[in-house]
C-alpha cells in the first residue's frame, strides 16, 4: 500500500501493455479479496466490510482506467482495450452483486459489531441495499437474465459514447462567409487548396461561428451539423438501451427505470422528477417570456415579419442583445481570457479559497497536451483565512491531470474522470479534467465551464482521505454532485477574482465595469436557459418512463416525435426542422433518466453561495469569504459520501437547503 501517485508509461508503445496489466492486476486483486470473503470471511464485521470495500476499490481502479483511457487516449487500440477493461470490471461487479453466497456474508453480520462506528454502519446499510437492488434475491433464471442485461447495457452505453465521440461533422465555406469571426479564430482556420475553410462541430469551432458569423446560412448549417451528430447510428442503440434499463428495473421490483434510478438519489422517487421539472418550468415562465420578447424585438429589426427566433439564430442574436442592450461585446471580452493565463488564474483562485498549493510536475502522460500538478495542503497553519489546513492532512493530497484541448478520438464535451479514488494511507486520489478549449483566447462561457469542471476535480481530491473507498471523492447522491461545481462558477463572474488573470494583450486587467456589464448581460437569457434545461431533463426522464407503455401493449413514442413534443412543451426555442439532437445527447448514457440533477443541484448551489456573499456585491477573496470557504471545504467537500448530501449542506448552512434563493435569482 502506498500514497505515491501512479507511474504512467513514458513510451508511446508501452501504453497497450500497461493498460492491460493495470486492469488485469487490479481485477485479480479484487477477485482474490472477494474469494476470501466467500471461503474464509473474518469474524469481525468491520473487517468483513473493510475487505469488501478494498475489493471494490481495486475493481474501481480497473473500471476507472478503462473509462478514462477509452475517452482520451490517442491510440484507437488503447481505447479499444480500455473499453474492454471497463466491460470486464462491470461484468465482475454484476457477478458479485448477484452472488447469493456473498450476500449471505453481509446479511449475517452482527449489526452490534458496527454500532459504534457510524461509517461502518452506513456502509453495511448501503451494501445490503446494493445487493437487494441488484436482484440477488431473484430466482436463478432472473439473475441470469439480469447479468446478461447489465452486460449489454454497458456495451450499448460505450457504443453510444464512441459514436458521438468520433462523429465530428464539418461544413466547408468560403472565407468571406466567416465575416464577424474573431481575427485569432480566422488565423487558425486558413482556406485550403480549394479556397474553402473547414469548420468542425467541435466546440472551439462551432461555438464562435454560431455566436459571431454574420452569414445566416453558415450559422444554420453548423447548427444542423451539430444537431445531427450521431444520427442515425445512435437511435437503435438508445432504443435498445432504454428498453433494457426498463427491463432491469422491473426485474428487481420497480415499476420503471426512473423509479429504480431515483431510489438512491436526493429526489427519492421517480414520480418526483416530472414534478420538479414542472416546478422549474413554471418558475421560469415569466423570465423566459421576458427574454424572448427582448430577443424577438431585436430579431425583427432584421426580419420584421418573424414570429419566433430560430434556434440556429439564437446565439448570434442573444449576443447582439448583450452587446447593444448591455454594452457587452464578447469579442472584446474574450481578448482578456488567454487560455494559459486562465489556467494559472484558476489554480491561484482555488488555492487561495481552499488552502491548497499546486506544484506542476513533469511526468509521463497519454498526450503532450496534458499538464500535471500535485496538490498540497497549504503550508501555513493557524487561522483558516491564512491558509490553515483545517480538515485536510498535511502534505500531498493528490494529483490532477488537465487535458483541455480537442483532438481526434477524444471525448467531445467537458467532464472530470477518475484515475484513482483515494483512501488515507492506501491510495492517493488522482483525477483528470477532460475539456475541449481553444489554445488561444477563450469565450467567457468556457472560462465558467473550466471553473465548473475544476470543482469536480477538487471534490474528488479533497474527499479522497477517508477510510472507505465507498465514500471517497464525489460519492454523494448523484443529484448533488453538480452543486459544488455550479457554486464554484460564481468566482468566474467577479471582477476582484477575474482581474488576477484576465488581462488583454497590453497587460491591462479586465475593467470592473465590463465585468458588471457581463453579469447583467448574463442575467439576460437565464429564463431561456432554465426552460431549455427542462426540455433536456424531460427528454431524459420520458424517454425512459415511456417504456411502461410497452408493458401495457402499446408502442413507445418515436424518439424524434417525442423530442419534438417535449421541446414544444418545455423548450424556449423552436425545433430545427429535420434534426435529431437527442442522437448526440451524451447524458442519456451516464445520467440516464436523471438529467434533472443539473437543475436540482443548481437550486442547492445558489442557496450555498448565499452564505459566501449574502449581499451579492462582496469581494470573493476577502478574508471573511476565505473563512467561509474553508468551513465549506471541511463541511461539504472533505466528507465525500460519508453522510447524506442534505445533511452535509445543512451542516454548512445551519439549516436545510431551500428553493427560495434560486427562485429569487431566477425572477430577478
Amino acid at each position: 500500500m502506498t500514497n505515491a501517485p501512479l507511474t504512467l508509461p513514458s513510451l508511446t508503445d508501452a501504453w497497450t501493455t500497461w493498460t492491460c496489466e493495470r486492469a488485469t492486476s487490479e481485477l485479480a486483486r479484487a477477485e482474490a479479496l472477494v474469494e476470501g470473503l466467500r471461503t474464509a470471511p473474518p469474524t469481525d464485521a468491520v473487517a468483513v466490510l473493510r475487505q469488501w470495500d478494498r475489493a471494490c476499490g481495486h475493481l474501481g481502479n480497473a473500471a476507472a482506467i478503462g473509462s478514462l483511457l477509452g475517452n482520451v487516449h490517442p491510440s484507437e487500440e488503447v481505447r479499444r482495450l480500455a473499453d474492454s477493461a471497463e466491460q470486464d470490471a462491470h461484468r465482475v461487479a454484476t457477478r458479485w452483486s448477484l452472488d447469493r453466497a456473498l450476500y449471505d456474508v453481509f446479511a449475517g453480520l452482527d449489526e452490534e459489531q458496527v454500532a459504534g462506528d457510524p461509517a461502518a454502519s452506513r456502509l453495511l446499510e448501503k451494501v445490503r441495499a446494493d445487493f437487494r437492488r441488484s436482484g440477488v434475491d431473484q430466482d436463478d433464471a432472473s439473475r441470469e437474465r439480469i447479468s446478461a442485461v447489465r452486460e449489454r447495457i454497458t456495451e450499448l452505453d460505450q457504443e453510444f459514447s464512441r459514436v458521438i465521440r468520433d462523429d465530428v461533422r464539418t461544413i466547408r465555406v468560403a472565407p468571406e462567409q466567416l465575416a464577424g469571426l474573431p481575427q485569432d479564430w480566422l488565423a487558425e482556420h486558413p482556406a485550403d487548396e480549394d479556397g474553402l475553410v473547414t469548420v468542425t462541430t467541435d466546440y472551439p469551432d462551432a461555438v464562435p461561428v454560431r455566436m459571431f458569423a454574420h452569414d445566416r446560412d453558415v450559422r444554420r448549417d453548423i447548427a444542423i451539423a451539430s444537431n445531427e451528430r450521431g444520427w442515425p447510428q445512435t437511435e437503435p442503440l438508445l432504443t435498445e438501451l432504454f428498453a433494457l434499463r426498463h427491463e432491469l428495473a422491473t426485474l428487481v421490483g420497480y415499476c420503471d427505470w426512473p423509479s429504480y434510478d431515483a431510489d438512491v438519489k436526493m429526489v427519492g422517487k421517480g414520480s418526483n422528477i416530472p414534478e420538479f421539472i414542472d416546478k422549474i418550468a413554471e418558475a421560469a415562465e415569466v423570465p423566459m417570456r421576458r427574454d424572448l420578447d427582448q430577443l424577438l424585438a431585436r430579431y425583427r429589426r432584421d426580419f420584421p415579419d418573424a414570429e419566433a427566433v430560430p434556434g440556429y439564430d439564437y446565439n448570434y442574436y442573444a449576443e447582439l442583445v448583450r452587446s447593444e442592450a448591455y454594452d457587452v461585446d464578447s469579442q472584446r471580452v474574450r481578448s482578456y481570457f488567454d487560455f494559459a493565463r486562465v489556467r494559472e488564474g484558476l489554480l491561484e483562485v482555488t488555492g487561495r479559497l481552499f488552502g491548497l498549493r499546486y506544484d506542476r510536475v513533469d511526468v509521463p502522460t497519454w498526450h503532450e497536451d496534458v499538464s500535471v500538478y500535485d496538490v498540497f495542503a497549504a503550508d501555513t497553519a493557524g487561522d483558516p483565512a491564512d491558509g490553515g489546513t483545517g480538515g485536510l492532512p498535511a502534505g500531498r493530497l493528490g494529483r490532477i491531470y488537465l487535458d483541455l484541448h480537442p483532438r481526434s478520438g477524444k471525448y467531445k464535451h467537458a467532464a472530470q474522470f477518475t484515475l484513482t479514488d483515494g483512501v488515507a494511507g492506501e491510495q492517493l486520489p488522482e483525477g483528470v479534467l477532460v475539456c475541449n478549449f481553444s489554445r488561444g483566447l477563450m469565450e467567457h462561457d468556457h472560462v465558467v465551464t473550466l471553473f465548473h469542471e475544476f470543482g469536480h476535480l477538487l471534490h474528488h481530491v479533497l474527499a479522497g482521505h477517508g477510510d472507505w473507498y465507498r465514500f471517497a471523492g464525489v460519492a454523494t447522491e448523484w443529484d448533488f454532485v453538480e452543486a459544488p461545481s455550479q457554486m464554484l462558477e460564481e468566482w468566474a463572474w467577479h471582477a476582484d477574482v477575474l482581474r488576477l488573470f484576465a488581462v488583454d494583450a497590453s497587460g491591462e486587467p479586465i475593467p470592473a465595469e465590463l465585468v458588471a456589464a457581463m453579469r447583467a448581460a448574463d442575467d439576460y437569457g437565464k429564463g431561456i436557459y432554465a426552460r431549455t434545461q427542462m426540455f433536456y431533463a424531460a427528454m431524459s426522464y420520458w424517454f425512459h418512463a415511456d417504456r411502461v407503455l410497452v408493458d401495457r401493449g402499446e408502442a413507445a413514442p418515436d424518439l424524434t416525435e417525442r423530442m419534438i413534443e417535449l421541446q414544444g412543451r418545455y423548450g424556449a426555442l423552436p425545433y430545427l426542422e429535420g434534426t435529431h439532437m437527442f442522437a448526440s445527447f451524451g447524458h442519456l448514457g451516464g445520467y440516464s433518466s436523471g438529467y434533472y440533477t443539473y437543475m436540482w443541484s443548481l437550486v442547492i448551489a445558489k442557496d450555498m453561495f448565499a452564505a459566501f456573499d449574502p449581499d451579492g456585491a462582496g469581494d470573493l477573496l476577502a478574508p471573511s469569504v476565505l473563512e467561509v470557504a474553508r468551513r465549506y471545504r471541511d463541511a461539504v467537500l472533505v466528507p465525500g459520501g460519508s453522510a447524506d448530501a442534505a445533511d452535509l449542506v445543512a451542516n454548512f448552512l445551519g439549516r436545510p437547503f431551500s428553493f427560495d434563493t434560486y427562485a429569487a435569482w431566477l425572477a430577478r
